[in-house]
């Protein structure tokens, strides 16, 4: 319990451009007392967690037993300029990645939350040495990974474990992870994995604990995916990277985070074509021992928030660095309910590829679609983005048709929206209806279990006058970093509720 404290405590010291040498002084203790906390090395008590978040400004006694509560006080316009934060998909996705070089790896921009702390623990335990700079991580490989002192608890909160398997597969002739969990949305099948990965030599058995993993390399030519999975790209991708022979992988996903993998994998010196595409063809290396440095791209997910955030607030905002390739259709959507705004000429994200935009919104009066409203594979509208038309369309004139056909019940959590003063029908565990528009009001309501249903959630409350709170965010934690600061930042009134 001590070092996983200790360990929260030198991550928001970092974040927060703090030397231990700093906090000691805030406390009135040593930096050697410091360094025992963060360590892991010394029991820190209540009264010490007490400080210890007055001085980091950050709610440390509630953070303890995992439950992190927000006080939003909504209702309010917003106004100013927020930057797009770098992608957690992304990131997960080449943390994963940095498995493959036996060299150096340097991640520049990389977001400090909860799903990328969870990875970093996991690389630790197995022996990755990780120091971040900033919002920088150097990621240092062992000689041999160590997978029988692999966190299991880290490793069962994220399903990003899964993409474990496509880069050890070139390291290990068998192997055993730990299931995974992550966001609670029904079922999603790791099956798709299994599929692809058998034509690399390898076989996968479950149980109720683990992944067994056991393989006889394979050089496939050609692979079709089951289903046109991010992650099972992404798999596959690093299956492909260190087989040293051509491979053809067809019915790719193309989005947002795949072209960040690729990206990331060109530069580690492995051809890919197609990039963008749903044909990927990936000329691999017999292995990887480089020093690599690469600066993750924008998350359209993080953009889409604040566009939801302004038109439920009716606020003008300016949101920088928008990847606009994938949030077209998004942004078309909106335009024919009738949201108004203004974008820059395209410019380039820092890996040569992403194309980027800076977009000011204006307050608009929206009218409801008259067809339905769900998600496609790339370029069609993101799965990560639709449940934020639902908190739109409670602010839209007319009846709106949410067709969540992805994710098995997710739909039930948009109703939730229910007790914030929304008007919605469940049709099934797919399908829900909402009319608007309808004026929002605050209520105290428990995060779902699951990212972007908590996020709007949080919006609505923005949009709601009066004060709510959201209680055990660690949901939204998994995805958004400084979100609390950021909306802040915008004239948004929500804090950390100080219960100490």
């Amino acid at each position: 319990m001590e070092k996983n404290i200790g360990a929260q405590i030198a991550d928001i010291r970092e974040a927060q451009g703090m030397t231990q040498g700093d906090l000691a002084r805030h406390l009135k203790t040593t930096q050697s007392a410091i360094a025992r906390i963060e360590a892991g090395k010394q029991n820190v008590s209540a009264e010490m967690l007490k400080k210890l978040s007055k001085a980091l400004k950050k709610n440390l006694v509630t953070l303890s037993p995992g439950t992190v509560n927000l006080s939003i006080n909504g209702g309010k316009k917003l106004h100013g300029t927020v930057v797009t934060s770098t992608s957690k998909n992304g990131a997960v996705g080449l943390l994963c990645a940095s498995l493959l070089n036996k060299g150096k790896t340097v991640l520049r921009r990389v977001p400090r939350i909860e799903e990328v702390h969870r990875i970093i623990e996991v690389l630790q335990s197995i022996g990755m040495r990780v120091e971040w700079d900033g919002s920088d991580v150097t990621l240092t490989p062992p000689k041999v990974y160590a997978l029988k002192k692999i966190d299991e608890v880290s490793a069962r909160k994220t399903r990003s474990i899964v993409m474990f398997i496509g880069p050890l597969i070139h390291s290990f002739s068998s192997f055993s992870l730990p299931q995974s969990g992550g966001c609670k949305l029904g079922s999603r099948t790791v099956l798709p994995h299994f599929y692809a990965l058998e034509h690399f030599g390898v076989d996968i058995k479950t149980t109720d604990t683990a992944y067994k993993v056991t393989v006889a390399p394979k050089k496939p030519t050609e692979i079709i995916l089951y289903e046109s999975g991010d992650t099972v790209t992404e798999n596959a991708l690093m299956a492909a990277a260190l087989t040293p022979s051509k491979t053809i992988i067809k019915y790719a996903s193309a989005n947002y985070q795949v072209q960040e993998m690729c990206a990331f994998l060109m530069a580690c010196g492995i051809q890919i074509e197609g990039v963008g595409t749903t044909t990927l063809t990936v000329t691999g290396i017999a292995s990887l021992k480089k020093d690599i440095e690469y600066t993750l791209s924008e998350d359209p997910t993080d953009s889409m928030f604040f566009l939801a955030t302004a038109i439920v607030t009716n606020s003008s905002i300016t949101i920088q660095r928008c990847p606009i390739e994938f949030l077209e259709i998004e942004l078309l959507k909106l335009e024919k309910m009738g949201f108004k705004y203004t974008k820059s000429k395209v410019y380039y994200s820092e890996n040569g590829l992403t194309k980027l935009v800076d977009i000011t919104t204006k307050p608009s009066k929206l009218v409801a679609l008259h067809e339905k409203i769900h998600p496609s594979v790339y370029p069609g509208l993101n799965i990560d983005n639709l449940p934020f038309f639902a908190v739109i369309a409670t602010q839209a004139e007319g009846q709106t048709l949410i067709h969540d056909w992805v994710y098995e019940k997710r739909a039930l959590y948009f109703t939730e929206l229910d007790k914030l003063g929304a008007e919605t029908v469940l049709a099934d565990p797919h399908r829900i209806y909402i009319t608007g528009p309808r004026t929002l009001k605050p209520n105290e309501l428990i995060c779902p279990p699951a990212l972007r249903p908590a996020t709007i959630l949080l919006i609505a409350m923005l949009g709601a006058k009066g004060n709510s709170v959201l209680r055990n965010i660690y949901s939204i934690n998994r995805g958004y970093e400084n979100l609390v600061e950021r909306l802040t930042s915008l004239g948004a009134e929500v804090a950390y509720l100080e219960e100490y």
